[in-house]
């Protein structure tokens, strides 16, 4: 027997979770190849970016305005505003049991 009434509300959060879920993977992968793929080498060897090194910039001063604007736009687009209160029908349904 399914705990979860089927409710339109479930399945949106989840899709809502799986979507953050694969923003942050996304982004760690970013932040680990600019940090470790570009860090890995003889810090004499670095290039510099605006006075910091590559891997530093791109991984850290890139990524997290990269990932600011990429959960914006996953809210605005794909999120959805929806009444965490009981629905309507169900209030009735169990009223006239």
């Amino acid at each position: 027997m399914d705990k979860h009434p089927k409710d339109w509300r479930f399945a949106q959060a989840n899709k809502e979770a799986l979507l953050t879920l694969g923003a942050y993977a996304l982004y760690f992968i970013w932040w680990y190849v600019c940090a470790y793929g570009m860090g890995s080498g003889d810090p004499d060897q670095y290039e510099y970016v605006f006075g910091l090194p590559e891997w530093f910039f791109y991984s850290c001063i890139v990524g997290y305005p990269l990932i600011t604007v990429l959960l914006w736009a996953l809210v605005r687009f794909k999120f959805k505003d929806m009444p965490l209160d009981e629905e309507i029908d169900e209030i009735n349904k169990e009223q006239q049991s």
